[in-house]
């Protein structure tokens, strides 16, 4: 990938400067779901392991520029320890007097949690005179947040101009895996796209469709595409304004040679609420006060016949209103036929997106997938084929030597 890693550095005795996701939900001063910190730590325990000083930063949360304490990263020190399994010092700055402190008391091994980056306005601004200040606590720098390498800040992108640079394994994961599903797939190539809205995923099927062999598109984002062909949708969610782009997509797909895979049969209601009266009908046969809230069950079996000869899919979506039942149907039954086909070794399975990541543990398979990724936006943006700003700093850093 051009980019170094943690093997490619000299880290004993060196300050390291570790940029993690620590974004985590926080309530009441507890973190709430650990499972970004639990992808951090290798790195951070590699580092520490081979003698390094180890200094991590994060932002947390949107303050603005400003000190909030409600997003302050102390509720994380604990569960980074934790999760290290070492113990794990904390700075109330990232710069600053009480950085370099704290900086400076380091040994070799030990570990440093510096205060929410996104407290200074030059963070989010990129702004070198902040960058350097956090430049001069260490002599490396290694990204290991691929969650924020779509945004061009000090400490995702500025710091990698000013140190030697490397991918953290977090990143490093997420990078090869990304590379295998869409860079240089094993083909046949399958994208399941769904969600609420055709607008939010414009970018993402444009850029898809020229890609794969196969596109199904799932959730309400269906009902558009089913409208754009003429099929009445009842009172289901869709976007009236984007049926010719919709249109679009499907004339891209018949340029490139792909399928897109449409729900044949859906599952309607007359109300949208957990277990309301519903019934499964063909796609031309939804009533007037019906709306569609997942696909059918010959939807899937298309879709799970498409599967046996896939080799790569890649999943952003859901299928229908997952988080109501029995409108998971859809989506668990086809999460469970991915994962099957994934543990059997016929298929490398990446998904991603904050949707998909709930879905597929409500299916109770989001560890038998080959990657499953919790970075989000920049997840999005690789899959619309963006140049990820984190990400080409690594590379230039690289190519620098």
């Amino acid at each position: 990938m051009n980019i170094n890693t943690p093997a490619d550095l000299a880290a004993k005795g060196k300050r390291v400067l570790v940029r993690a996701e620590l974004n985590v939900p926080v309530q009441d001063g507890v973190v709430t779901d650990a499972t970004r910190i639990a992808r951090q730590a290798p790195t951070i325990r590699e580092l520490a392991d081979k003698g390094a000083k180890v200094i991590v930063l994060s932002h947390f949360d949107r303050p603005k520029g400003k000190v909030v304490p409600s997003m302050s990263l102390k509720p994380v020190v604990k569960p980074l320890a934790e999760a290290v399994g070492r113990p794990v010092a904390f700075a109330e700055d990232c710069v600053g007097p009480k950085a370099e402190a704290a900086a400076q008391a380091l040994k070799d091994g030990e570990v440093l949690l510096l205060e929410n980056t996104r407290f200074h306005a030059g963070e989010e601004k990129n702004d070198p005179d902040f960058t350097k200040k956090v430049a001069a606590l260490g002599d490396v720098f290694v990204n290991d947040a691929f969650s924020a390498a779509h945004r061009a800040h000090a400490t995702t992108t500025g710091l990698a101009t000013l140190l030697p640079s490397a991918a953290g394994r977090s990143m490093e994961q997420e990078l090869s895996h990304l590379q295998k599903a869409l860079g240089d797939p094993e083909r046949p190539l399958l994208a399941v796209v769904g969600g609420a809205k055709v607008s939010t995923k414009i970018e993402l099927l444009q850029n898809l469709v020229a890609k794969v062999e196969v596109l199904v598109i799932g959730g309400a984002m269906a009902n558009t595409f089913l409208a754009a062909e003429g099929i009445g949708i009842g009172k289901s969610l869709y976007e009236a304004d984007h049926l010719e782009t919709a249109r679009k997509v499907m004339h891209m797909a018949t340029e490139s040679g792909a399928v897109i895979l449409l729900p044949t049969d859906v599952v309607v209601a007359k109300e949208f609420k957990a277990d309301a009266a519903h019934r499964t009908v063909a796609a031309g046969d939804i009533a007037a006060d019906e709306m569609v809230l997942d696909v059918g069950p010959a939807s899937i079996q298309a879709f799970k016949n498409r599967l046996i000869t896939t080799k790569t899919l890649v999943w952003n979506g859901p299928f229908g209103a997952f988080e109501t039942r029995p409108f998971d149907a859809g989506t668990v039954t086809a999460a469970k036929a991915v994962a099957e086909a994934t543990r059997a070794g016929n298929l490398l399975s990446v998904a991603g997106g904050g949707d998909t990541v709930a879905a597929l543990v409500h299916a109770g398979v989001e560890d038998d997938f080959s990657y499953v990724s919790t970075a989000g936006g920049a997840f999005l943006e690789w899959l619309e084929g963006k140049e990820l700003p984190g990400v080409e700093a690594l590379k230039a850093a690289k190519a620098r030597g």
